[in-house]
């Protein structure tokens, strides 16, 4: 997949979505990545293997020289 990211539109109940957001504010993720990491756990709990994250690149690009 090469860092590509799947859009994906989701219907959540309101608390169920408060409690993510109070999840991903104390462990300083955006809520989209809180929304990740709990799909991540859940999977590795039900002993589904993935590979790790693709760090997404940040920051400026490197000048030429």
């Amino acid at each position: 997949m090469g860092g590509e990211r799947k859009a994906y539109p989701l219907r959540v109940d309101p608390d169920l979505w408060s409690a993510v957001e109070r999840c991903a504010a104390g462990d300083l993720r955006s809520v989209n990545a809180e929304v990740e990491c709990l799909l991540r756990e859940a999977l590795k709990a039900r002993g589904v293997k993935l590979g790790a994250p693709t760090p997404v690149k940040r920051g400026r690009p490197k000048k030429e020289d």
